[in-house]
């Protein structure tokens, strides 16, 4: 008996550690997110910026031995295992409420679809050169072609959950132009979630031209299942166990969410990360939009109050500012001005070349320039894997939240005269 009051010591030592992280974490958010709500912002990177600020960027620049004190060592594990966690089960509601059919018009098609290209090949290509310049650089030691395509691939994401609350926000969710930026951002995710999955699958692991083929084929296999075998097994699950009063039940909620770990664990084992499995769960519901709702109001606030801080604030403790020094600076701008110029030049060009009229032309290459949250996603999975170094993860840290943070006043100054162009959907 003497020897177990040891480890029970050592477990409540760690739970006390973890459970002030969260108390810390969860007020910090909600602080900034309020805060950055009042300045018409996205309360989302309010919570991004929190993230920052708990970390070396400020408290454990001006606070060190409080810093050490709260975020020990000893509990990272377990913030980690909490944030990975929530991060499935934030890309299951995404996958649940992405919009596929929203497009009508002919024009509007052509609209998004070259949206979509140009937002994704523009960027990617940039950032592919930035990653090769830099290589030796700012990521010596590390495979330079894996670096350089996670370098391509985060400069072209765009953030659709941020995007959807923009809309909302501005009034132009029901829009020709709101339709035409969430639609485009969405093929832009995922597009740009296959491709984060191939170069993830690229740098995971050295493979032979079979190994390649092989874990390809068996990719292709889980998509087939997903369409062919899971979602008609949701569909008759959701037609037996029906909505009571809006909410889920207990066995479809437990359903839900063990389906969103083993598909996570699928996609674990074929090396392209475990969050996509969490997504891949959530296309098999998106349709069934009572459903998607009554998740949305008994798990969702849970996801987004809980465990969205807990990652952002291990990303913000692995971002140090005060970390970039001499040249450093200048590749961070060179880094911003390709994302930023990337995302909103080709895309009002394009939209232009469309007949669109300029002010519109240019609100939907500033709705296109938002990254935030996805563009955390991206980064965590390059810095899990040991491709992106500290400095560069900084800097793409940094490019996620200006570019999103430049949406609003943009909007402000664009939209006066937009919405007298543009006729409702």
């Amino acid at each position: 008996m003497p020897n177990a009051a040891v480890p029970v010591h050592q477990t409540e030592l760690l739970l006390s550690q973890v459970l002030l992280q969260l108390i810390v974490m969860i007020v910090a958010a909600r602080v900034l997110n309020t805060l950055f709500r009042r300045m018409g912002q996205p309360g989302a990177v309010g919570e991004i910026v929190a993230g920052l600020l708990l970390g070396p960027s400020l408290l454990g620049h001006v606070l060190p031995g409080l810093s050490a004190s709260l975020f020990t060592v000893g509990a990272a594990p377990a913030i980690k295992i909490l944030s990975q966690i929530g991060l499935i089960l934030l890309m299951f509601q995404i996958g649940c409420g992405f919009e596929f059919g929203r497009l009508g018009a002919a024009r509007l098609k052509r609209l998004t679809l070259a949206t979509a290209v140009v937002s994704l090949a523009v960027p990617f290509a940039l950032g592919l050169g930035i990653g090769v310049l830099s290589a030796p650089r700012l990521a010596p030691g590390i495979d330079a072609t894996a670096y350089a395509l996670f370098c391509g691939v985060a400069l072209s994401i765009t953030a659709v959950p941020i995007l959807g609350r923009i809309l909302i926000e501005r009034g132009l969710a029901q829009t020709d132009l709101g339709v035409v930026a969430i639609s485009a951002a969405a093929i832009n995710d995922v597009v740009g979630w296959l491709m984060l999955a191939a170069v993830s699958a690229y740098a995971a692991a050295t493979l032979t031209g079979g190994g390649l083929a092989l874990r390809l084929a068996m990719l292709v296999l889980f998509m087939l299942v997903l369409r062919f075998v899971l979602r008609p097994l949701v569909d008759r699950l959701v037609a037996r166990i029906p909505l009571t009063d809006g909410q889920l039940s207990p066995d479809l909620l437990a359903t839900m969410l063990c389906l969103a770990f083993a598909l996570a664990l699928c996609t674990w084992a074929l090396g392209i990360f475990a969050i996509f499995g969490g997504f891949a769960a959530g296309l098999l519901f998106h349709h069934h939009r009572a459903v998607v709702a009554a998740w949305d109001a008994q798990v969702g606030r849970l996801v987004l109050v809980l465990f969205l801080p807990i990652f952002f604030t291990y990303t913000g403790l692995h971002t140090n500012l005060l970390g970039l020094t001499g040249s450093d600076w200048g590749w961070m701008l060179l880094v911003l001005a390709a994302a930023v110029l990337g995302k909103i030049v080709p895309v009002f060009l394009a939209a232009r070349a469309l007949g669109e009229p300029p002010r519109p032309a240019m609100t939907l290459a500033a709705l296109m320039n938002t990254r935030a949250l996805m563009e955390l996603i991206v980064l965590d999975a390059g810095r899990s894997l040991g491709v992106i170094p500290p400095a560069m993860f900084t800097m793409l840290v940094v490019m996620a939240v200006a570019t999103t943070l430049m949406t609003g006043p943009l909007l402000t100054w664009l939209l006066p005269r937009t919405h007298r162009v543009m006729v409702a959907a």
